[in-house]
C-alpha cells in the first residue's frame, strides 16, 4: 500500500488538536517545509472535516492527512470522504478499522495490553498505536517485541525530542507527536511557523 509506504518511511506524524481552523494549512506547510510528511487534525477540533478537505486538496501528494480521535465507523467515513489517507483512533474498534479498509486508508488504531495489540492487528490494523506511551517508556515496547515483532508500533502521548529516540531503538516503526512538535495553545506567527519548521527538522533527524 502506498500510503502505508510513505508513513514508514517518513515515520513522523504531527497531531493537532484545537488548532483555529484558518491556521492549519500554514502549520501543514511549515510541517513539510521542516520534512515532515503526515499530519493528523483530530475530530475534536473546531472545523475538523473541512480543514482534512482543504489540507487534502492544498498539499502535494507526498504530504498525508489524515484523521485522529476516531471513534466509530461512521466518523472514519465521513473522515475519509473529506480526503483523509488515514485513520487513527486512541481505543480499538472493529468496524472502525474495517470501514478505514474498506476505502482504501490506512488503519492505526489504539491498543495498550499486549493482547489489545495483537487484536488490533489481526483485525487489519497497518500500524497500532500504543497510547499512552507516556505510561510505559520505550522498554515496553522492546518487551512486546519479543513475542509479536512482526506487529509494527507507533507511540503516541508522551514522545518528545528527549525520548523518541529510545522509542526508535526499541523498535517503534512511527511516532505520533502532539504538544511536543505542534503547540497550539501558541499564537500562529511567522515566527512560530518558523520554529514548528526546524522542530520538524529536529524530530526527523533522529529517528531517520
Amino acid at each position: 500500500m502506498k500510503m502505508l509506504a510513505h508513513l514508514l518511511t517518513h515515520k513522523v506524524i504531527a497531531i493537532v488538536r484545537g488548532a483555529n481552523p484558518k491556521d492549519l494549512l500554514r502549520i501543514a506547510q511549515a510541517l513539510h517545509a521542516g520534512g515532515v510528511r503526515a499530519m493528523e487534525v483530530t475530530l475534536n477540533s473546531p472545523g475538523a472535516l473541512a480543514s482534512i478537505e482543504e489540507i487534502a486538496g492544498a498539499m502535494d501528494d507526498d504530504f498525508l492527512v489524515g484523521a485522529g480521535t476516531v471513534l466509530d465507523p461512521e466518523s472514519a467515513r465521513a473522515a475519509l470522504l473529506a480526503g483523509a489517507r488515514f485513520i487513527i483512533s486512541p481505543t480499538l474498534n472493529k468496524q472502525t478499522i474495517r470501514m478505514t479498509k474498506r476505502y482504501g486508508a490506512v488503519s492505526i488504531p489504539g491498543a495498550y495490553t499486549a493482547t489489545e495489540i495483537l487484536k488490533a492487528y489481526e483485525y487489519g490494523g497497518d500500524i497500532i498505536k500504543v497510547f499512552p506511551a507516556s505510561g510505559v517508556g520505550p522498554g515496553y515496547f522492546k518487551d512486546v517485541a519479543g513475542p509479536l515483532p512482526f506487529i509494527p508500533l507507533m507511540p503516541t502521548g508522551g514522545v518528545s525530542l528527549d525520548n523518541i529516540r529510545g522509542f526508535a531503538d526499541a523498535g517503534a516503526v512511527a511516532f505520533g507527536l502532539g504538544s511536543s512538535l505542534v503547540d497550539t495553545r501558541q499564537a500562529v506567527t511567522e515566527e512560530y511557523l518558523a520554529q514548528l519548521a526546524e522542530k520538524a527538522r529536529q524530530f526527523r533527524t533522529i529517528v531517520g
